[in-house]
C-alpha cells in the first residue's frame, strides 16, 4: 500500500503550467500534484479523454498501436511514444483505456510493459479506466504496489494504482461529462480527483482495489437486464395490440419506469436523439455489452454466485452478435432479438 503525504498539502500543490499546442485551446489549469500525464489507448473513448486532459492544460504523452491516431496527436503537438514503457518513463501518472483484461496485463506486465524495466518506477500513480474483471484489476494493483519509486517526491513512498472505469459512452467522453467509478487507496483517489474532473463530471469512490471494476460490471449487468425486460414488454405489447408509445407513457408514470424506458427507449419512433431513432447506430455496441456480461458471469462463477439472469442476458447478446448485429447499439435487441416493430 502506498504511503502518502498529508492530503491537504498534496492537493494544495499547483500544477506547473505547461505549453499547450494552439490546436488545443486551454480551458483552465487544474490543481494537481502531477506534471506529465501518460495516456495509453486512444480508441473512441481514450482519444477523447486524452483530449480533455490536454484542453485542461495538462502536458500529455500518448501511445497506441494505431499509427494513424498517433499521427493525429503528433500533428497537434502532442508527444507520442512507440512503447508503453517509454510513456511511463517520462510520466508522473499513467492512464490506460484498453479493450480487455489481456490488453491491460500486456501493457502492465508484458515484454514492453510498465513493469518490464524492473521494480523501480517513475509514475507515482497508475489509473486503469478499462472495463475488465475485478480479479485482473487486483492482480495488477498488487504488482504495482510491490514496486518502488525512483523519485519519492511529495511524500509518495510507493506507486499506487486505481481502477477507474467510466460510464457515459463516447458522447460523454467528447463533452468531458463521464462518470468514474474508482477503486483503490482512498488517498490516491483524492489526489487523482482533479484528473477525473478534467475528463468527467462525476466520481464515486467505491472502496478498495477492484471495486471500481466491480461497480462497472454490476452497473452494466443491471442495464442489460433492464433493457431486455423493457424490450420484451414492448414487443409483447405490440403483439397483443397496444402501441409502444402508449406503453411508454404508462411505464414512465408507473412502477415500470426506468432509464431504458424514459431516457434510452429501444423502440424506433418513440424517442428522438437515441440510437433507436437512427437505426441503432452509435451508443453502446452490443459486442461491448456481451463482453461486459461475460465478465460479470465469469466473476460470479469464480465466487460460486448464482446469477441466472446474467447467464440468460449473456446468451441473448452473444446471439445478437453472432447474427451480425455486434456493432449495433445494445437497445437493438428490441428489433433483432424480439422482432419488435417501429412505431408509426
Amino acid at each position: 500500500m502506498a504511503t502518502f503525504c498529508s492530503l491537504r498539502s498534496l492537493l494544495g500543490l499547483q500544477k506547473l503550467v505547461c505549453s499547450v499546442s494552439p490546436f488545443y485551446p486551454m480551458r483552465s489549469y487544474s490543481s494537481s500534484p502531477f506534471g506529465r500525464i501518460g495516456f495509453i489507448g486512444l480508441g473512441n473513448m481514450g482519444a477523447r479523454m486524452a483530449d480533455s486532459l490536454i484542453k485542461d492544460g495538462y502536458e500529455v504523452a500518448v501511445h497506441d498501436i494505431n499509427h494513424n491516431i498517433m499521427k493525429m496527436f503528433s500533428d497537434k503537438g502532442v508527444l507520442t511514444e512507440d512503447l508503453p514503457l517509454k510513456v511511463a518513463e517520462s510520466s508522473d501518472v499513467v492512464i490506460t483505456m484498453l479493450p480487455s483484461s489481456n490488453h491491460v496485463l500486456d501493457v502492465y506486465t508484458g515484454k514492453n510493459g510498465f513493469l518490464s524495466g524492473g521494480n523501480l518506477l517513475r509514475p507515482r500513480l497508475f489509473i486503469d479506466s478499462s472495463t475488465i474483471d475485478p480479479q485482473t484489476s487486483r492482480k495488477v494493483s498488487a504488482a504495482v504496489s510491490n514496486c518502488s519509486l525512483i523519485d519519492k517526491r511529495d511524500g509518495w513512498k510507493a506507486p499506487a494504482m486505481l481502477d477507474a472505469p467510466v460510464s457515459g459512452g463516447v458522447l460523454a467522453a467528447e463533452n468531458g461529462t463521464l462518470t468514474f467509478m474508482v477503486g483503490g487507496p482512498e488517498e490516491a483517489y483524492l489526489a487523482a480527483k482533479p484528473l477525473f474532473l478534467s475528463m468527467g463530471k462525476n466520481t464515486t469512490y467505491c472502496g478498495g482495489s477492484g471495486n471500481g471494476a466491480t461497480a462497472k460490471i454490476c452497473n452494466n449487468l443491471a442495464m442489460a437486464i433492464s433493457m431486455l425486460g423493457v424490450s420484451e414488454a414492448f414487443a409483447l405489447g405490440q403483439s397483443l395490440g397496444i402501441e409502444a408509445s402508449t406503453l411508454t407513457k404508462i411505464f414512465n408514470s408507473s412502477s415500470a419506469r426506468c432509464w431504458s424506458s424514459d431516457t434510452y427507449n429501444p423502440v424506433p419512433g418513440v424517442m428522438d436523439g437515441v440510437p433507436s431513432s437512427r437505426n441503432y447506430i452509435g451508443g453502446f455496441a452490443s459486442k461491448l455489452m456481451a463482453k461486459d456480461l461475460n465478465l460479470a458471469a465469469a466473476s460470479a462463477k469464480d465466487i460460486g454466485f448464482k446469477c441466472p439472469l446474467t447467464s440468460q442476458a449473456e446468451k441473448i447478446f452473444t446471439e445478437l452478435c453472432n447474427n451480425g448485429h455486434e456493432a449495433k447499439d445494445f437497445s437493438g435487441v428490441f428489433r433483432y432479438y424480439y422482432s419488435g416493430k417501429d412505431e408509426q
